[in-house]
């Protein structure tokens, strides 16, 4: 499976959104491709400033996943590049592969505003590729941030 085919199954999630909620999907997948779990943001829905798309999906994807907590062969494609929070999410869950679409640079952390994910002092980095599909991801968030208007 393609980069691009892993952030179009991201977009999918994002239109699982509450209407509340900012459009951001994640999808993890095996490293043979395959799904193992899916969401969308749910802050406003779930009443939790940690439910974040990613943070979200790695939960279920460690749950169905066969080792536990670590996801060290997994990719997560998400539709917005991750806060510093997701981004500490998923180091610490040892994902192997970080694919992204748009890049955030107000509140970015794999390299727009800070570079958590590869920051040497820590004990895992993950391979990352931004910018896929950006325009399509970017565009899921100028529509839902223009009704707000």
């Amino acid at each position: 499976m393609s980069d691009a085919d892993m952030v179009r199954a991201a977009i999918a999630a994002a239109g699982a959104a509450d209407p509340r909620d900012v459009p951001v999907g994640a999808v993890v997948f095996d490293s043979a491709g395959r799904e193992l779990a899916r969401a969308a943001n749910a802050r406003e829905a779930l009443g939790d400033p940690t439910a974040h798309a990613e943070i979200l999906a790695l939960r279920r994807a460690a749950e169905v996943h066969g080792d536990g907590w670590r996801l060290e062969d997994a990719t997560l494609a998400v539709t917005l590049e991750p806060c510093t929070m997701c981004a500490g999410a998923l180091v610490l869950a040892r994902v192997g592969r970080l694919v992204f679409g748009a890049w955030e640079p107000k509140t970015g952390a794999v390299g727009s505003l800070w570079d958590v994910v590869r920051d040497r002092r820590l004990n895992h980095r993950p391979d990352v590729r931004g910018g896929i599909l950006e325009q399509e991801c970017a565009t899921l968030l100028d529509n839902f941030f223009h009704t707000q208007r």
